[in-house]
């Protein structure tokens, strides 16, 4: 038989070497979920530079075993499939996964880093040289292990034990985030103090690094040309009158999987009247023309980051109402007023307090929230409107590397749709 070569695999790229410019490996059958070569090319002829995966993924691992230092933890124990993506920068079934909790990540003080994975793919880490150990045997839920759950938590405890005493200095402060209830108690059990790992992984993932905002400056881009193809169906099918809410969503998802994109977490997509109340899925109803359609991405897209932007848009051949075009005025001076304020060590308590006004129709149909943080998805922090502001929730101040999606929602009182915007914005030094 021949050797078989490196260079005899089928590439991504076939004009590079073993590596591609993110420093991931040129190769077809690679594990890790990766970009299509659409996305590569679109990048390049933007002129965007792209990330180095391997410094991203020692910057986030540093950043956590910082954190966990600091608080003087023995270790962090993962079970939010987003923070252990944010930890190994590895996926398996990730939307399954969010209600069969089956995987979990341990990183001890001194850096140590573990992940069980389901029985049957442990290899889905490898890649990762940061990941030192892979194991099974951390799914707590009644579906997979029905009356002996218990049995499991109990031989699972004793794993984090022992991994903590070698590599925690048997420091059993442990933090954790969302866990099932028999592993809980089996941890419980075995002597830790249960600490709360959530803020630990939200304060780590709320400052990007260089290679995570390179990353998230494509992924924002991937999804731009993904609503752009969405738009240029709706505008060119909507006239016609067979184009239903769901057709049009369809295209931002086959538009964000082509190019290597993952999910999308909502279906925030409506037509008037459906537009108010506002949260309305997206569903069969045709849109006809001359309407409003609005959205929101929420979308995860390249390396697993989120976009998460808002457009409104009028379709149709005559000009919308006059109170509508107020709206989508007011909707963007809120924006960019806003976004005006954001710089560093700028007090979230402050971003309340000032924030512009809306008029008073538009004051009972506001958004949810002001502006919140992103990532790998919606993160913390979460800067509330004034009247739902909670005292010392938020007693913190912005930092250079924060990226922030500032909102706008534009609901008049007693009228008949909703205007939605959102911009994603970071935090540089000089604002």
């Amino acid at each position: 038989m021949m050797a078989k070569h490196y260079n005899d695999a089928p590439k991504i790229d076939p004009t590079m070497g073993e590596r591609i410019g993110d420093n991931s490996p040129n190769d077809q059958n690679r594990v890790e979920i990766g970009l299509t070569r659409l996305a590569f090319d679109e990048w390049e002829t933007a002129g965007l530079k792209l990330s180095d995966l391997q410094i991203m993924r020692r910057f986030r691992w540093v950043r956590l075993t910082k954190h966990i230092v600091d608080r003087d933890y023995g270790g962090l124990l993962m079970f939010d499939p987003l923070n252990i993506r944010y930890a190994t920068d590895s996926t398996n079934m990730q939307l399954w996964n969010t209600h069969n909790p089956f995987r979990a990540v341990l990183l001890c003080a001194d850096g140590y880093m573990i992940i069980w994975d389901y029985k049957n793919s442990p290899f889905l880490s490898e890649f990762n040289p940061l990941v030192k150990e892979q194991r099974s045997g951390a799914d707590f839920f009644y579906f997979d292990r029905g009356d002996k759950v218990d049995v499991a938590a109990d031989a699972f405890s004793n794993q984090v034990r022992e991994l903590i005493q070698e590599h925690g200095g048997n420091n059993k402060r442990l933090a954790v985030d969302k866990i099932m209830l028999h592993a809980l108690r089996a941890l419980e059990g075995q002597g830790f103090e249960i600490m709360e790992g959530e803020e630990v992984t939200e304060k780590s993932r709320s400052v990007k690094g260089p290679d995570e905002i390179l990353a998230m400056r494509c992924a924002s881009f991937t999804c731009e040309n993904a609503v752009y193809k969405m738009e240029r169906v709706a505008r060119e099918n909507i006239p016609i009158g067979n184009m239903s809410e769901n057709d049009i969503w369809a295209v931002l998802h086959a538009e964000n999987i082509r190019r290597g994109g993952e999910w999308i977490e909502t279906r925030l997509l409506a037509s008037v009247p459906r537009t108010k109340p506002w949260f309305q899925e997206c569903g069969p109803r045709i849109v006809q023309n001359n309407e409003i359609l609005a959205f929101d991405t929420d979308l995860v897209g390249s390396y697993g980051i989120c976009v998460d932007i808002s457009r409104t848009w009028w379709i149709g051949d005559k000009k919308p109402r006059s109170d509508m075009v107020h709206a989508m005025q007011q909707g963007h001076e809120h924006i960019m007023q806003n976004i005006e304020m954001l710089k560093p060590s700028v007090h979230m308590k402050d971003l309340s307090l000032n924030t512009h006004v809306l008029d008073d129709q538009y004051q009972k149909g506001k958004y949810g929230c002001l502006m919140h943080g992103v990532g790998l998805c919606d993160e913390w922090p979460l800067i509330a409107y004034p009247d739902k502001m909670v005292e010392g929730a938020y007693d913190y101040v912005l930092e250079v590397g924060m990226v922030l999606c500032v909102e706008a929602l534009i609901s008049p009182e007693g009228g008949d749709f909703s205007i939605k915007l959102e911009d994603q914005v970071l935090i540089t030094p000089t604002g």
